[in-house]
């Protein structure tokens, strides 16, 4: 569905067509020797960082890029931010630009980091007097206290990001743009950049992103690009490109030819999948509706036959008591004979953000072979502790061999869960805490729960 409100905003940035092709050399020797003309045989072979790369991004917008690494993610900020030149196509832009890409880049590793921050704002335009005034803002947000003083070559790499990332943003830029870099800082200052990115979309200021930080991604992007090898494999909600990226991840996908535009959710072999996903399940909703949702994948060495959830009374239902014990059950046909297969669940939001999940080989409940026939009834058991509301359950059967990571079977969303909750507290789940309050100078230790008891012992 289109959002008509985010149509009618201006394009920020228009890439269109963008290719991006390196000159690869055997040896330096040939190098010169192409560039001095002194031979007519090819000496390089080519590689194609970026291939008929096309998207709009509109102001106002979050957008991420995810893709594995050498997907050619880093190439399109480049390309976008000037830092390198398309081999064809085309980039547009329309506003200030700042960028903070990797670590080092646009900073003089031998001046203060003071004198960085000066040489930065006369970079974007900005005279001695617009930078005087921005300088508190400046060293309050990076908190490096008088580390600003010394050479940036002496900064830990989370002090450096500290600096170019308050640089970054106090310099009034129309479009932000971060690659991978605060993956570098501590806990703590990422959730300061965070909170900076949501005042900067309330501005109406447009942001990119790239990260492999997946609940990042679907939690404060508005769209998402999927790149692979150069290709743009799709574009659409956080949610579905995650999906989609993580077919990728264990090579489940077929690079459509000649279809780089178009989402890997849309591919037919998927669409066929999706459709018979439907036969698995032993769910009161209809085929359509799942079809909706679900997205199938694996080499079928064995298969999830059933899934379904129960109360703490043991009646199926999707609609769970917070607060009380449930089961998600699974039940797996096995076509081949497997050294280890590890069965496994996640929950995450409606929008994508996957909260919590746990396998068999993290609670060490099952490690053995299994011969081809076998069927395995599969239950895991735990206390729903996540707020009220809507979650999605997933579902898989991977294993390792050797030293390869496979997957026989996955279903993702496979199962919408509602949560009933009378109580809801900050974030995906409640702590349960008990709470005392007395005057002050009065001891309460009677009160207080012991840990051992906490625990259930």
């Amino acid at each position: 569905m289109v959002d008509e409100k985010n149509e009618n905003r201006e394009i920020a940035i228009a890439v269109k067509n963008v290719c991006k092709v390196y000159k690869l050399y055997d040896k330096p020797m040939d190098r010169l020797k192409e560039a001095l003309k002194l031979t007519r045989k090819q000496k390089y072979h080519e590689s194609h960082a970026l291939s008929d790369v096309s998207f709009d991004i509109r102001q106002g917008e979050c957008v991420g890029i995810i893709g594995t690494n050498g997907s050619g993610k880093s190439t399109i900020l480049k390309i976008i931010t000037g830092v390198l030149n398309p081999s064809s196509g085309s980039v547009a832009v329309n506003g200030r630009i700042s960028a903070l890409l990797e670590l080092g880049a646009g900073f003089n590793q031998e001046y203060s980091g003071m004198e960085n921050i000066y040489l930065n704002g006369t970079m974007n335009g900005f005279s001695k007097e617009e930078i005087d005034a921005r300088l508190q803002d400046i060293l309050d947000f990076a908190d490096i206290g008088d580390y600003v003083y010394q050479p940036v070559k002496t900064y830990s790499s989370g002090m450096f990001v500290r600096l170019a990332f308050s640089v970054a943003i106090n310099i009034d830029p129309e479009i932000l743009i971060v690659d991978e870099a605060l993956s570098v800082g501590d806990v703590f200052f990422q959730a300061k950049c965070y909170h900076k990115f949501d005042e900067f979309k309330k501005m109406g200021k447009t942001i990119m992103i790239v990260s492999h930080d997946l609940s990042s991604i679907a939690k404060y992007c508005d769209r998402v690009i999927l790149l692979n090898q150069g290709v743009k494999l799709g574009e659409g909600s956080p949610k579905d490109m995650i999906d989609d990226y993580k077919r990728v991840l264990v090579g489940q996908y077929e690079l459509p030819e000649s279809k780089s535009e178009q989402s890997l959710l849309h591919d037919a072999d998927v669409q066929e999948a999706v459709q018979t996903r439907a036969a698995v399940q032993k769910r009161a909703r209809t085929q359509e509706e799942q079809a909706s949702k679900t997205l199938e994948y694996g080499t079928q060495e064995a298969e999830i036959e059933e899934i379904y959830l129960t109360d703490d009374r043991g009646t199926q239902t999707n609609a769970i008591i917070k607060g009380l014990c449930f089961n998600i059950h699974m039940r797996v046909r096995f076509h081949q004979d497997l050294p280890a297969p590890i069965f496994a669940f996640s929950i995450k939001t409606a929008k994508g953000t996957e909260i919590t999940g746990t396998n068999t080989m993290f609670e060490k409940a099952f490690l053995e072979p299994v011969q081809a026939g076998a069927v395995k009834d599969i239950t895991f058991t735990q206390k729903m502790s996540l707020q009220g509301g809507e979650y999605l359950v997933s579902f898989g059967v991977t294993g390792y061999e050797g030293n390869d990571f496979k997957v026989y079977h996955r279903l993702y969303d496979a199962i919408d869960v509602t949560v009933v909750s009378d109580k809801n507290t900050v974030g995906y789940y409640d702590m349960d805490s008990t709470v005392v309050v007395s005057d002050a100078g009065v001891s309460h230790s009677d009160k207080i729960i012991p840990y051992a008891k906490v625990q259930g012992e």
